[in-house]
């Protein structure tokens, strides 16, 4: 099972002539509410990847590329990826969006890492979920990855994430499944219980995992996700489930 991704709260102002010249971001953020959830999410950042390949078995890399496929990104494309965490959907966007296309500490030492130039299009920027800082139409794609649940106001965002995409594009929202299916919350309860707390406390973060179910218990099912989505204006939505029914993929088109 994929772990959380980091959720911090800054407003910065507005970006500059040289930000605005890059096509591809990749969003840092939450509420303004998050304080806590910030020290929460910086705690598990140094074993977030790991954890990851741990708890998932390695198939967080399939949600994810299934998750970018799914925001239809393409070369050339200017595109946003929200609530970035540790920059797993950033680098898949830039891999879509290519050279002629141009896009939080651990995110940003992973790029000076990774060798393919596609990467050196990533603008990483630390901002507010709820007040994004672009412009109206401004992206052709936006991917939001383990991010969402863990927004204080899901509308608001919602709202935030249709106004700054161009019509006819898309949105890409991947996290936990919130199911109706009793066998299936029940699975994801016992996992949770007896699989990801055990191994976290491995690494001295048990109650930072812990944490994990109640996010989910307090999130939206997929339906009330395509519900929200449709709210704040865009014109179809649909929800998948992926890994059994154990996470699901938000797609939503402007």
């Amino acid at each position: 099972m994929a772990a959380l991704t980091a959720a911090i709260s800054s407003t910065p102002a507005a970006p500059g002539p040289a930000a605005r010249r890059r096509r591809f971001f990749a969003v840092r953020c939450s509420s303004s509410a998050a304080d806590e959830r910030q020290v929460l999410f910086s705690r598990i950042a140094p074993v977030y990847d790991h954890l990851n390949d741990v708890l998932s078995l390695g198939q967080h890399r399939t949600w994810k590329r299934i998750c970018v496929s799914w925001s239809r990104a393409k070369r050339g494309d200017r595109v946003l990826d929200l609530c970035c965490g540790s920059g797993d959907l950033a680098f898949l966007l830039s891999e879509k969006v290519g050279l002629d296309g141009q896009q939080l500490q651990t995110a940003a030492n992973r790029q000076e890492q990774r060798w393919k130039p596609c990467y050196k299009n990533i603008k990483w920027i630390e901002g507010d979920a709820l007040g994004l800082p672009f412009a109206d139409c401004y992206f052709d794609a936006v991917t939001v990855g383990y991010g969402l649940r863990n927004v204080v106001d899901k509308p608001k965002a919602m709202r935030e994430i249709f106004r700054v995409l161009k019509p006819g594009s898309r949105a890409s929202v991947l996290d936990f499944n919130k199911s109706s299916s009793l066998f299936t919350t029940s699975l994801q309860s016992w996992m949770i219980d007896n699989v990801v707390v055990p191994l976290a406390s491995g690494y001295g973060l048990t109650e930072e995992y812990k944490y994990l179910k109640s996010s989910i218990s307090q999130y939206l099912t997929g339906k009330e996700l395509e519900e929200l989505a449709k709210e704040a204006g865009f014109s179809a939505a649909k929800h998948y489930e992926l890994g059994g029914g154990l996470m699901g993929d938000l797609v939503a088109t402007r």
